[in-house]
């Protein structure tokens, strides 16, 4: 006769049927690829070849010690410098603004999120055409504005001094629709009430009763946007493939864009796991700093 089940057994068993295919799934797909792309970044293996030496910390080296590497590595500083604190800042300012609108203008307050959604929608290999129809140097409408109002035209996509600022001008673009979105969604979760006893305590104007009632409330949304705008500027790739191609001169080379050109034009897998898991160590660095430093400031409710 079978003994019965213990409970502390059946409660093992249990959470290993429930948690066991998701834990499955990110040995597969996450640190099974990871280790793979982590050993390979100690080989010079190209694609298609038939054997491979190991040359330990050798792609590291180049990565860091040659002009391209850290070029590549600087742009992309560069740009998430300038994409993140601004995407961040202009998507809540929007959703801010909306979201006091839908109160007197509900359709208008749902026209203008429509609007600034759409690049989130459209196909960003598609927009990024159009922003190179925009921005061509003689037929362009923003040159052409710029002739009307008597400026000066420029080259923004091929000045190595405008390129990646011009990338960045995009990828904020790209950017605000999204986190509107989301901030737009915290501030709905806001209850009403705490609005009124902030006015009771004497905060009834709006700069008051943002600071103290909306911005911390926003917190966890704030972290979850910070990390998420982080993460999108950090890759960035579509916009320099479609549009500069890393041009002129590299001015506008990326981490990401790096990856595909050493791993899938030269076919230098080596080198290109090295960049990966330099651009993983980046990202996670960061995301662990918004964490530390964020979340101590984070209410949550």
């Amino acid at each position: 006769m079978m003994r019965p089940i213990s409970p502390t057994l059946r409660s093992t068993l249990t959470n290993a049927w429930l948690a066991g295919p998701a834990t499955l799934a990110l040995l597969a797909f996450i640190f099974v690829p990871v280790t793979i792309v982590a050993v390979l970044s100690l080989t010079d293996y190209q694609f298609g070849a038939r054997s491979f030496g190991w040359v330990g910390l050798d792609n590291y080296g180049k990565l860091f010690g040659s002009t391209l590497g850290r070029r590549a590595i600087t742009n992309t500083l560069i740009y998430a410098a300038i994409v993140i604190p601004v995407s961040v800042g202009f998507g809540l300012l929007v959703a801010v603004g909306l979201f006091r609108m839908s109160d007197w203008a509900p359709r208008l307050s749902n026209v203008l999120r429509s609007v600034y959604f759409l690049p989130v929608a459209a196909t960003l290999v598609a927009m990024s055409v159009s922003w190179q129809m925009m921005l061509h140097p003689s037929l362009g409408v923003v040159n052409q504005t710029l002739i009307a109002i008597g400026g000066t035209p420029q080259n923004w996509l091929s000045d190595r001094g405008l390129v990646l600022y011009t990338l960045a001008v995009i990828g904020i673009w790209q950017s605000i629709g999204y986190n509107m979105v989301l901030f737009l969604a915290g501030l709905a979760a806001i209850p009403a009430d705490l609005y009124d006893a902030a006015e009771i305590d004497g905060a009834g104007g709006n700069w008051s009763r943002f600071w103290t009632v909306t911005w911390p409330l926003l917190g966890p949304t704030t972290l979850f946007v910070l990390v998420i705008t982080a993460t999108n500027a950090f890759r960035v790739f579509e916009t320099v493939a479609t549009l500069t191609k890393g041009g002129p001169a590299f001015a506008s080379d990326t981490l990401v864009y790096a990856l595909y050109r050493e791993g899938f034009i030269y076919f230098k897998a080596g080198y290109a796991s090295a960049i990966t898991m330099v651009f993983f160590a980046v990202l996670l660095t960061l995301t662990l700093i918004q964490f530390r430093l964020v979340e101590r400031r984070v209410h949550y409710r």
